[in-house]
């Protein structure tokens, strides 16, 4: 007996809202600062949810970036999810799908003459979303 591994949320479509690097100086040792958002919001009266991840990060006197990147995302079936289900896996899966994208956009942008690449780690989303 072949079990279904496939999960219920589909992502139907990705898009960059905002790409933006601003350089303020060249390579230092300054700590590159990052802060994340996330924002979720779901079409009315639909299984359709936008959910947006916005990275933004200052390494001080070398540069500014920040990234905006937009999930869409529906479910495979709907009538035997519970909907509190529903808001985990948009909340905290979604996220998660999106991250390799916003990932290696950090690292190509930061791959700038004079500056060194970011590589994101591996995160936590469940940490991240407390």
């Amino acid at each position: 007996m072949e079990k279904n591994i496939n999960s219920v949320l589909i992502l139907d479509k990705i898009a960059f809202d905002k790409i933006e690097f601003q350089r303020k100086g060249f390579r230092n040792d300054s700590e590159l600062e990052v802060e994340f958002e996330t924002q979720v919001a779901q079409k009315k009266n639909e299984d359709i949810y936008k959910v947006t991840l916005i990275f933004r990060g200052n390494k001080e006197k070398e540069y500014t970036i920040e990234i905006s990147l937009t999930g869409f995302f529906s479910f495979e079936q709907t009538e035997d999810i519970r909907e509190q289900l529903k808001r985990d896996l948009v909340g905290k899966n979604a996220v998660a799908i999106l991250m390799p994208y916003l990932r290696s956009e950090v690292s190509l942008l930061t791959a700038q003459p004079g500056t060194e690449s970011v590589v994101l780690p591996a995160f936590n989303i469940n940490k991240m979303m407390e």
